[in-house]
């Protein structure tokens, strides 16, 4: 991209490239301790969503008792063989687009339509994966439903989240016996710490669309990252609330070589479960766990959940306790939803991938169906198991099969001699363990090949701990692999209510977000500049020519550097001025790349990936050279922006768009 020429020295152009020359030196970093965004309005109750990928819920805790944390109510229609303590991430659109339910609800309602019907409703399930996806991500990105038709991935995201805003509210004011307002909740959403910015300003869109949050009081609303608030919330455990599965001792009856998974779904219910919400009291107390810690041990956090696996370092700054991460998040699209795919590809290869495509689509409801009937056969997948799993088949898929192909699904099944893969009188599918165990060995073979590149790093050594959380942590294949692999170097531990963790450790992430102090930037940030030519250190063919002049174009003016530790709070504050003095908007671009060393924008892996516009309208000055100084804020789950017109000292409207094409 070859910037424009300049009318003057070191001027921000306005619309289109920018030809903008820093006025300041290059890096001016300061802690703003009393700028700090997240104090504001005082809330009276933190809510939590963790919009998962397979399943999805609240909890909440009032500010006056933080250690109190409250997990929504039971959903109605739970899965048999499956904890139902969130609701699975479905949502059913009636045929004119309409929202109808979403979880249990949705997939009961739509699985009862007649198949004729079913076809014009609209049913989406692990749709959150396409926000990661995604490559050029915007408010226009499209999902598919079931029956294959489009839909406004925004309008499904305001959608969900519109369901939770009113199941929080509707249960808030139950407890209070009045009319709860929305404006005394501090909402959090939870987020993938490996999602690029635009998939978080997306999910803030989508919480704005929702009428969550008002968009003019944006700090109403906090993305928490997923492993982040685990991290918090595995801080907090005592001994009795997890399951060290290095160790041979038992904890809260359970010896650790039993089978881990059955011993989490009979962990005691908490106390206070007379009420209808499940309530947690969260040790406040600096727990047994945290009495093993000193100051500067180092931690590792594996967040398995249904469509990312996210793994995060953390170190502890005592004495308050608060985390400094070590190493940027890592991790990648290896969720369970994995071996769901992989089920997939088994059922293709036995009985054609023309069938099952055409199956999905004319019978959406029973494809629903057979997906329900895996997973429960999933969960019980184990190391030692012998016996082999059933699979009940819907009688649609028998019955539509024959009409497909003219031969029976059993002869299907004798034909395509796929190992361990029988079929059993009573109209099941019987799947030897072998058979099951290999639907998952793509996707854990990922997370431990990510785990070992990251237990090579010299920043990740002496880790004391390894914390399993997320909903596919449950999985006994899961944690046997994750011990083969750390051979005893660190101890394993998981929480007993693995999948509640991220929740409540969001609710505790709501009540204090400066409990993380300082994180790394995943990415190298910075500005396309216009710099004086300098002889032998820039590339002849980036000089540029003006009123006698010599300019160099394409210049990265880096603001950040990947995996550089920043605070909290810490700014970037940099100066610019624009070309003419009569304009009102400032359109500076904002690129970023993987690698740390960036000279200039047209470098490959450097990609434009949002645009900072300063809205100058109404600061009239006097000056004959207008200079607007902008401060970037890094050390947050987000990236922040604000300008200051110097000569009135006004602050400016700033903002920075990662959706913008």
């Amino acid at each position: 991209a070859k910037l424009n020429a300049m009318a003057t020295p070191s001027p921000a152009k306005s619309m289109g490239d920018p030809g903008i020359t820093p006025l300041s030196p290059s890096h001016i970093q300061q802690n703003d301790t009393d700028s700090n965004a997240h104090t504001g309005p005082s809330f009276i109750v933190v809510v939590a969503v963790d919009f998962g990928t397979t399943s999805s819920g609240y909890a909440y805790a009032f500010t006056k008792e933080p250690e109190c944390i409250h997990t929504m109510r039971r959903w109605e229609g739970g899965d048999p063989g499956v904890s139902n303590q969130k609701t699975p991430t479905t949502i059913l659109l009636t045929p004119d687009r309409k929202f109808h339910s979403f979880g249990y609800a949705a997939r009961d309602f739509y699985h009862d339509l007649d198949p004729t019907e079913s076809k014009h409703w609209l049913y989406l399930e692990k749709f959150k994966m396409k926000l990661h996806t995604t490559a050029n991500l915007s408010i226009d990105t499209e999902l598919h439903a079931a029956n294959g038709k489009r839909v406004k991935a925004i309008d499904i995201f305001a959608y969900a989240l519109a369901f939770f805003k009113e199941q929080a509210l509707k249960e808030l004011s139950d407890q209070a016996g009045a009319e709860f307002d929305n404006t005394n909740i501090r909402w959090v959403i939870t987020v993938p710490a490996i999602w690029k910015m635009p998939a978080k300003q997306f999910m803030r869109e989508a919480a704005y669309k929702a009428g969550l949050v008002p968009r003019d009081t944006p700090e109403q609303l906090i993305i928490a990252l997923e492993p982040e608030a685990a991290s918090i919330y595995c801080r907090k455990l005592r001994l009795h609330q997890m399951i060290d599965i290095g160790t041979k001792t038992t904890q809260n009856g359970f010896s650790p070589n039993e089978n881990v998974g059955a011993g989490m779904t009979q962990a005691k219910e908490p106390v206070r479960s007379k009420r209808q919400s499940r309530t947690f009291l969260v040790e406040n107390v600096i727990g047994e766990l945290w009495s093993e810690l000193e100051e500067g041990d180092r931690y590792v956090v594996v967040d398995c959940g249904g469509g990312t696996v996210d793994l995060t370092v953390h170190q502890i700054q005592l004495p308050e306790g608060h985390l400094k991460e070590l190493y940027k998040a890592s991790g990648g699209p290896y969720g369970s939803i994995g071996i769901d795919y992989e089920f997939e590809k088994l059922l293709c290869k036995i009985f054609g991938p023309d069938f099952i495509d055409q199956f999905k689509i004319k019978r959406p409801a029973a494809w629903v169906d057979l997906m329900i009937a895996f997973e429960s056969r999933k969960r019980a997948a184990a190391p030692d198991r012998t016996n082999p799993l059933n699979i009940n088949l819907p009688f649609s898929f028998i019955d539509y099969y024959k009409k497909f192909r003219g031969h029976s699904v059993e002869h299907a099944l004798r034909k395509s001699n796929v190992d361990f893969v029988k079929w059993s009188s009573q109209g099941m599918l019987r799947m030897n363990p072998d058979a099951m165990n290999a639907l998952f060995k793509p996707t854990i073979d990922h997370i431990i090949q990510h785990l070992t590149d990251l237990f090579d790093k010299p920043e990740v050594c002496d880790i004391k701990f390894l914390f399993l959380v997320g909903g596919f942590a449950e999985s006994p294949l899961l944690q046997q692999a994750v011990q083969n692999m750390l051979h005893g170097r660190s101890r394993i531990i998981i929480p007993h209510d693995v999948g509640l963790t991220i929740l409540k450790g969001a609710v505790l992430f709501g009540l204090d977000p400066s409990v993380i102090k300082v994180r790394r930037s995943p990415l190298t940030y910075g500005v396309g500049v216009l710099n004086r030519y300098v002889e032998g250190k820039h590339p002849p063919d980036k000089m540029l020519v003006k009123d006698g002049t010599r300019w160099c174009t394409d210049v990265f003016d880096t603001f950040i550097v990947c995996d550089q530790s920043v605070a909290l709070g810490e700014t970037v504050k940099r100066s610019y001025t624009p070309a003419k003095p009569s304009q009102q908007v400032i359109i500076i671009h904002i690129y970023c790349s993987e690698k740390e060393g960036v000279g200039f924008i047209s470098e490959p892996g450097v990609r434009k990936c949002g645009t900072l516009r300063l809205d100058v309208t109404g600061t009239e000055t006097s000056a004959a050279r207008r200079e607007i100084q902008t401060h970037m804020q890094f050390g947050d789950t987000e990236i922040r922006a604000m300008a200051v017109d110097v000569a009135t000292s006004r602050t400016v409207k700033a903002s920075i768009d990662f959706l913008a094409q």
